[in-house]
């Protein structure tokens, strides 16, 4: 199993920092949000460079730390316009310079018809789905442009809310450069957490080509809402996925989220020993 760490949940701090924290946690991969997780350099709009890369990349590469996903989480169908393409533009500026970071994958959620990501009926609407066909559409543009890909993943309150609309914006754009990431938990709500594995092995049915990277996290139903609580003290049934994992996509990079650093090692040896005899 290869098992890595959102950066951004050990704190934030400068690139030898956080490398010495997670390697401490023996994590071999992760997913960089750079504003999210690195302190001690200017990260705006405009200053990534291969330099800047090159020195981020070997510095987790000393500590055998691969960054498997560079995340950019934009709101790709925010409300205001001018928003919405300046977020555009900062995520086809981490697809350019993905490579040199030794990634080549640059991830995003699919967004809402608000500012602050919050629920709005909308989202769900016509309007939505359209807005998010050609903000994806413009990035895979982009990233076949430099041989890297767009992963994106699906919330059940976001624009692509259900396997069959991740299923359909793959269909839609036509480009290998459109890849996923799964995050069954984010497929799964209140509502429909019965259905779980329905919905795991749905979206493997759908799309199981495309799925490159897996968030990991898990989640109770507590007061008729979903909570998330670590891996391993929840419903989400991984025996189920995680033998789909070692059937159809092995290796698969497997990235915990939301995770208390003191949970890794033991977190790891619970998924392995499930990897193990599924």
């Amino acid at each position: 199993m290869r098992i890595g760490v959102r950066a951004h949940d050990f704190g934030k701090g400068t690139v030898e920092e956080l490398a010495q924290k997670i390697a401490e946690k023996n994590a071999s991969y992760i997913q960089l949000a750079l504003a999210k997780a690195l302190s001690g350099l200017n990260l705006g709009p405009g200053t990534l460079n291969p330099g800047l890369a090159h020195y981020i990349r070997d510095t987790f590469g000393r500590h055998q730390i691969h960054i498997a996903v560079l995340g950019c989480y934009i709101n790709p169908i925010h409300p205001d316009p001018v928003e919405r393409r300046k977020a555009l533009e900062r995520f086809k500026e981490h697809l350019r310079f993905a490579r040199d970071f030794g990634c080549s994958i640059v991830g995003t959620e699919t967004g809402t018809l608000t500012p602050d990501f919050s629920y709005h009926p909308d989202t769900h609407s016509e309007k939505g789905f359209k807005l998010i066909l050609e903000s994806v559409a413009e990035l895979v543009d982009e990233a076949e442009r430099f041989g890297v890909f767009v992963g994106i993943e699906g919330v059940t309150k976001h624009s692509v809310s259900t396997p069959e609309k991740m299923a359909q914006v793959i269909k839609t754009i036509k480009s290998n450069n459109l890849q996923v990431i799964l995050d069954p938990c984010n497929f799964i709500s209140e509502d429909n957490y019965e259905r779980q594995e329905e919905i795991i092995k749905q979206s493997f049915d759908l799309f199981g080509d495309r799925i490159q990277i897996l968030h990991a996290k898990d989640f109770i139903i507590e007061n008729g809402k979903k909570k998330i609580v670590p891996i391993g003290e929840g419903l989400l049934n991984y025996e189920l996925l995680l033998g789909l994992i070692k059937k159809h996509k092995p290796h698969l990079e497997i990235l915990l989220e939301a995770v208390d650093p003191a949970n890794v090692e033991r977190i790891h040896q619970y998924l392995a020993g499930i990897y193990e005899r599924v």
